[in-house]
């Protein structure tokens, strides 16, 4: 009997070995939007990569190169490290980029097998990137793909992005065979990351589905490969009609998408028309893993994890060396010239200060830090008109909340991460102020960038103010939902702005370069609606705000670029030392909302047309008219039914 059982067995294993014999296993640990967040936050003054279970913050690139090695020793199976792009641009540690890429060396030595590029990688404009990527190139990085670039034959601009791009330091797409299995990667940009991506012109983006299509029948009938993988700074959101799931359902041959962006933490894969999309949040905090079974040409998710990169998980000490390391080049190089370090706290809080969709306390400050810093440089008390009495901030140039940590203290790291973007006219790192004037209805345009913008295009589109405030009837036509201003401050009160037509006065606005351009296109997002015209102090219209940057030393011949960090730092280091401990206390104003933006809806008759533009009087003409004929409609069919 034993023998005929053993004998059973061993037919059972046979007929059954056929079923695994073709399957083969590949794990892939992927990220994105890493946004050179290397230290652990918020705040990283209680970041401790030498110990334990000691502190709350996340992410950390130390932590993930620990995560990194204990994921590829946990498998005999091969196993790829990937990400979907913007690992640059968001800390103090991308001022140096195009010296030092201190990103790019470090993710090739926490064992990344290959990235592809994000919007945010184009910041610092062609020239820029191809500073990057060339320093990257010298120091060691991970292999790069890039299919979407176009660049320009009649200017000279990106000429040294695509002598980058030529050498083959980016490369369109990459084949390797892996576990026996011959497998394609290519990288592209999505559409709506192409619209964030200002400062890459003259570069040009060939469309997501496009670029794909071009390079899934390449690899597929050129290259012959089985698996093909797509990094794709795209996007999705869970439940909508994202762009990475979009691609998958219209370009067949994709079995693996893997996703930035968008920030989005998704926990599970999402499968569309047989293709794996996978995207881990933003920032490092989170890791994911997933482990694929292929077998009869086909990729099917066999496990995935998202493993949260907290204090659970020590730093891999040799990574947080070097950050460590980066850390003694950025004050030296950096904010030395600021009487600034790293570390140095500049003020003390009582209260976190978070980015939220609203009047934000975080976001008050920072726009009240715009219009005291450009009134400290370039305000004439025996000129009135010169002084800034309106300055605006996007939700998406501010990048991190403020938060007051175990210890309260507010360092330099932490206060720039909040607004870190971008890069000046001159060629340094970062926003420069501009400023130009407004008349009283155009200033009201801008008001309803957030009642009308807003709503339709998504958080990075709602604005925080200073100078002003106001009151919105979101049931108002679209456009022309403000139904009250006042300009002023909390400090000295507030007056009641003229925003009719027939107000020919000047006010001077000021704002970073990248959200006051922006005001200057409205008009055409708008069906011209709202088209707002930059003026010079005599009214005349400004065709370039590039020349209306503020200038920090007129001694000095050009424009000495006014940053928007140094401002916020300088602002909150004028606070007053509350306590007596000789550190600047952030004031209980910004602990939360001041009122500045206040929702009112209303469907009273009133309320709806007061006060009204042309478009909400066109839509109540359509809605009588139409109401019109419902009512003759209704009328002519009771006579109907009477008879």
């Amino acid at each position: 009997m034993r023998t005929l059982t053993s004998l059973f067995a061993v037919i059972l294993m046979l007929f059954s070995l056929p079923l695994y014999a073709g399957e083969k296993i590949l794990s892939i640990i992927h990220t994105n939007d890493m946004h050179s967040h290397l230290m652990g936050f918020p705040p990283e003054l209680d970041f401790t990569p030498d110990k334990t279970g000691d502190d709350k913050t996340l992410g950390g690139w130390a932590r993930v190169a620990t995560v990194i090695k204990r994921q590829k020793a946990a498998r005999a199976n091969p196993t790829l490290v990937l990400d979907a792009g913007d690992y640059h641009m968001g800390s103090l540690f991308h001022m140096l980029a195009r010296e030092e890429a201190f990103e790019l060396s470090l993710l090739k030595l926490m064992g990344y097998d290959m990235v592809t590029l994000g919007n945010h990688e184009f910041d610092l404009m062609p020239d820029g990137l191809a500073r990057i990527l060339s320093a990257g190139h010298r120091k060691g990085m991970p292999e790069i793909v890039f299919s979407s670039a176009k660049f320009s034959a009649e200017s000279e601009k990106d000429d040294s992005l695509e002598a980058v791009f030529k050498k083959g330091i980016v490369k369109p797409y990459s084949i390797k065979v892996i576990n026996g299995i011959k497998i394609g990667f290519f990288g592209i940009i999505g559409e709506v990351a192409i619209g964030d991506s200002p400062f890459a012109s003259p570069v040009k983006f060939t469309p997501p589905v496009e670029a794909a299509r071009e390079m899934v029948k390449l690899l597929r009938e050129k290259e012959k490969v089985e698996m093909v993988i797509c990094l794709s700074h795209s996007g999705v959101y869970e439940g909508t009609k994202s762009e990475d799931e979009v691609l998958a359902r219209e370009v067949k041959g994709i079995d693996i998408i893997i996703s930035g962006h968008t920030h989005t933490l998704l926990e599970k894969p999402l499968i569309v028309n047989g293709t794996i999309i996978v995207q881990a949040w933003e920032y490092g905090r989170r890791v994911g893993v997933l482990d694929v079974a292929w077998d009869k040409g086909r990729a099917t998710v066999k496990d995935y994890s998202m493993i949260t990169i907290d204090d659970s998980i020590p730093a891999d000490p040799d990574i947080q060396r070097r950050i460590n390391g980066y850390i003694g080049e950025i004050d030296r190089r950096v904010l030395a010239e600021h009487g600034l370090s790293y570390w140095k706290t500049i003020a003390h809080a009582k209260f976190d200060m978070p980015i939220v969709e609203d009047e934000s306390p975080l976001g008050n400050l920072i726009a009240d830090s715009i219009r005291w810093y450009a009134n400290k440089y370039d305000y004439d008390p025996a000129d009135p008109a010169t002084k800034v009495v309106l300055a605006i901030e996007a939700n998406g140039v501010i990048r991190d909340s403020l938060m007051k940590g175990k210890t309260g203290r507010l360092s330099v790291a932490d206060v720039f991460r909040t607004i870190p973007l971008g890069i000046g006219m001159d060629g340094t790192m970062a926003y420069p102020l501009v400023s130009c004037y407004l008349y009283g209805s155009e200033i009201k345009k801008a008001m309803e960038i957030l009642t009308s913008i807003y709503p339709l295009k998504g958080s990075s589109y709602f604005l925080q103010i200073s100078g002003v405030k106001f009151t919105y009837n979101p049931r108002r036509a679209i456009f022309d939902r403000v139904t009250d201003i006042w300009m002023g401050s909390e400090e000295e009160g507030y007056v009641p702005l003229d925003y009719s037509s027939s107000n020919k006065a000047l006010y001077r606005i000021s704002g970073n370069i990248y959200d006051t351009t922006f005001l200057k296109v409205i008009g055409s997002f708008t069906f011209n609606i709202l088209n707002i015209v930059p003026k010079d102090r005599k009214g005349n219209p400004i065709s370039d705000l590039v020349a209306y940057r503020i200038d920090a030393d007129k001694r000095k011949p050009g424009i000495q670029e006014l940053k928007e960090w140094v401002g916020v730092m300088e602002y909150i280091k004028s606070f007053p030392d509350i306590d007596g401990d000789g550190i600047p206390d952030v004031p209980k104003k910004y602990s939360g909302k001041l009122g500045r933006i206040v929702s009112e809806p209303s469907l009273n008759p009133f309320n709806l047309l007061s006060r009204g533009t042309m478009v909400t009087w066109v839509m109540f003409g359509v809605f009588v008219f139409l109401a019109a004929i419902v009512a003759f409609i209704v009328r002519f069919l009771v006579k109907k039914f009477k008879k």
